[in-house]
């Protein structure tokens, strides 16, 4: 593609040395390594490296252009550019490469229906729900989030982060169109919106679950107030809305974003889709709610309350695509999502669960879910990611050592941390209640243990992995499949 093609739409520009509009980019690359003949090379500052240390490299290697951030660049830097390729200086290179990436791709997005889902819980499984209620309709959907990206059941690409990098996405939504999908279902993360990661992205539909504290720390979101109004920008990018009508945060967002026409579901509040008579059982919920001119009681394979909300929200996008009642039902009754309230089949007949649930406010809820329907002991196997907010981990272990009958403090995924010292914040808060605990810093041993004290009436929930195949120690990621590790310790006992 042209330059000037890739860089349509971009203000504020500097450009410096062989300035050739119409010079033939092959290809956009953030990362210096794949740069190859004529590609564009673009330098992005993250966390922990900063790609305007590699411009010399992608040069070498063939870099037709670089795109370079104006406050990263230096007047050293400029002495390493030859004369025969184009410096073009940007304010923001997230954002340069979002706006690129969408051109090069052909904006693609504005191909097909395109529905985000943003809030601290919720996400995935709402994702999952909508696709399946959409392609029992008939409808041709692809999936983007934090387990993978799809088109119906194929996985068309692995994802390292909820919502991946603006380059990575607008290629998958690419092949999206490829494959004539009509339309996306995607998790949006409120670093994705913030780091520019959606921008360009023509969105049709927002979503917003809930919101709770997560994810505050000094490499994601400084408080509170920046984490919501990061999620927010997604209903500026939206013509419609679904918001819970129970959640204090979503209420705020029809003032905030007066454009958007926001529409509401939910369990206590007055609410334009509202769930009634719910039941809760160890397999299903179910609860009355209106399809079209009827109230029908529809039946959801996930337990726990918070089902009924992510159901509500699916339900919510299925009537605004003309579902049929029958084919919300039957999606619904059989829906699985992986490592979401997600119980493991084992020769022993014992319950387990595994649950993504890292927060003290999501711990919290899956434990006191399963409290209610369990008959034995809750027996709670958790840890705290590294790396990331520790004002939480006390919180957690006071949660579960309060809900819980018992405790087994593990590892997550401790990331650059010492394990042992993730535990001993946890600590803190279990001591504050009566639960019985113990510590267990292999994730594995934990597991055993668990399995090994755990009678026919009890459920065992492994909090805090979910999907994850892997566990990150020092930066490397070790595999670690929770659903496989069950069953070799099942099966091999």
């Amino acid at each position: 593609m042209e330059l000037k093609k890739v860089l349509a739409g971009l203000e504020g520009l500097k450009v410096k040395g062989n300035l050739d509009l119409d010079t033939e980019i092959k290809n956009i690359r953030n990362n210096s390594k794949e740069i190859k003949e004529n590609d564009m090379f673009v330098a992005i500052k993250g966390f922990d490296c900063n790609g305007h240390e590699h411009i010399e490299e992608a040069i070498k290697k063939g870099a037709k252009v670089i795109l370079a951030q104006e406050d990263e660049f230096n007047k050293e830097m400029l002495k390493a550019i030859p004369e025969e390729v184009t410096l073009v200086l940007a304010k923001n290179t997230r954002h340069a490469l979002a706006i690129s990436a969408c051109n090069f791709y052909q904006n693609p997005s504005r191909k097909f229906k395109l529905i985000g889902i943003t809030g601290t819980k919720g996400k995935t499984t709402t994702t999952y729900m909508i696709r399946e209620i959409l392609e029992k309709q008939g409808i041709k959907v692809g999936l983007i989030g934090t387990v993978a990206s799809y088109v119906g059941d194929k996985k068309i690409a692995d994802n390292e982060n909820t919502t991946p990098e603006s380059l990575k996405l607008q290629e998958i939504f690419s092949k999206m169109v490829e494959e004539k999908c009509e339309v996306v279902v995607m998790e949006v993360s409120s670093q994705s919106l913030k780091m520019d990661r959606v921008t360009g992205c023509d969105f049709d539909i927002g979503i917003f679950t809930n919101l709770s504290e997560d994810h505050i720390s000094s490499k994601e979101h400084p408080n509170m107030e920046d984490y919501f109004n990061s999620k927010v920008q997604l209903f500026k990018m939206c013509k419609k809305g679904f918001i819970n009508a129970d959640d204090v945060y979503s209420l705020m967002i029809p003032k905030l974003v007066p454009e958007c026409q926001i529409s509401t579901y939910g369990i206590d509040n007055h609410c334009n889709l509202l769930a009634k008579d719910i039941t809760v059982t160890n397999q299903y919920v179910d609860f009355k709610v209106k399809l079209g001119d009827k109230n029908e009681r529809v039946k959801v394979s996930i337990p726990g309350r918070f089902s009924v909300y992510n159901s509500l929200a699916a339900i919510a996008v299925a009537l605004y695509f003309g579902c049929t009642s029958e084919n919300i039902k039957e999606a619904l009754v059989n829906i699985r999502v992986p490592g979401r309230s997600e119980l493991i089949d084992n020769k022993l007949g014992l319950t387990i669960m595994i649950d993504y649930a890292h927060t003290p406010e999501s711990l919290e809820k899956i434990l006191s879910s399963v409290k209610i329907y369990t008959k034995g002991r809750v027996i709670s196997v958790f840890g705290c990611g590294g790396d990331r907010d520790k004002n939480k981990r006390p919180m957690m272990g006071e949660v579960s050592g309060r809900v819980a009958d018992y405790t087994i403090i593990t590892s997550d995924n401790p990331r650059t941390e010492e394990p042992e010292e993730i535990i001993k914040d946890i600590e803190i808060g279990i001591k504050k209640t009566n639960g019985k605990y113990e510590c267990i810093v292999d994730r594995v041993e934990a597991i055993r243990k668990a399995i090994s004290m755990a009678k026919k009436n009890d459920i065992i929930v492994l909090a805090g992995k979910g999907h994850e195949q892997y566990q990150e120690i020092n930066k490397k990621r070790y595999p670690f499949d929770e659903n496989k590790i069950v069953n070799e310790i099942i099966n091999n006992s």
